[in-house]
Formats: C-alpha cells, structure tokens, sequence
C-alpha cells in the first residue's frame, strides 16, 4: 500500500502547524488507498537523529509538508530537514499545504524549487492558509 508521510514543518511553541498537521491527518485517514503518518519535526531533533530522519523518509512513497512561511520561505528547521537527507527523497511524490500572512504562497513557491533539486515530483495544486503565524 502507498505510504504517505505529511511532515509538520514548524517546531515553535504555540505553533499554528499543529492543528493543521492533525486535520490534514484526519482528512487523509479518510481514505482506504493509502497509508498516512504525521511525521512531526520535533520528534526528529537534526543533525543528532539524522540516520532515524533518513530511514523515516525513505519509508514513505510520498509527502504532504505543512509549511509555514517566515519572510518568504518557509522554516529552518523544516529546511533542514531537507537538506539533512538526499537521495531518500529522489522520485517522491510532494504536495504542500502552506500557511502564512497570505496562505503560505512564498513558501510553497520556496519549496518547490528545493524539492524539484532533489527530483521529487511535486503536485502543481496546494491549499493556502491565510492566517497569522506561528
């Protein structure tokens, strides 16, 4: 069965990710034709986890990132937990759910370039979010 991860991007106290993550989550476990995860980025402290973050995401067939976006792009630590592994996200399916002062659009923006370096098959349509910040 395919095996999708949805990765909460934000580790902030307080942060709007979180029931974001849970109603993607809720809405996805709807679904019969496939396998949901909430891959929360706290649970993965980086770079001292990085072999657990690596096996994590070769596990999976595919993502959902919840992505906040602070000036633009999205988090640090969201984005290094990108750059913490390579060739485990090469032809993996993507898709984003941005949130942010104007729904997340300059991250979601952001991430697409990253994701394509890294030849991951992006999904062209993501949900935005307008909302204050975490």
């Amino acid at each position: 069965m395919t095996r999708i991860g949805i990765i909460l991007g934000s580790t902030r106290d307080g942060r709007n990710g979180e029931p974001i993550a849970k109603w993607v989550e809720a809405i996805a476990a709807r679904r019969e034709d496939a396998e949901f995860e909430l891959l929360d980025l706290l649970d993965y402290p980086l770079p001292a986890r990085s072999e657990e973050w690596a096996s994590a995401v070769e596990s999976f067939d595919g993502f959902v990132i919840v992505a906040p976006e602070y000036d633009g792009r999205t988090s640090g630590v969201l984005q290094n937990a990108i750059d913490a592994v390579q060739a485990e996200w090469s032809g993996k399916a993507v898709g984003f759910v941005s949130y942010g002062w104007f729904g997340g659009a300059g991250a979601a923006k952001y991430l697409r370039r990253v994701v394509r370096e890294l030849r991951m098959i992006d999904v062209p349509l993501h949900l935005e979010l307008a909302l204050n910040i975490d």
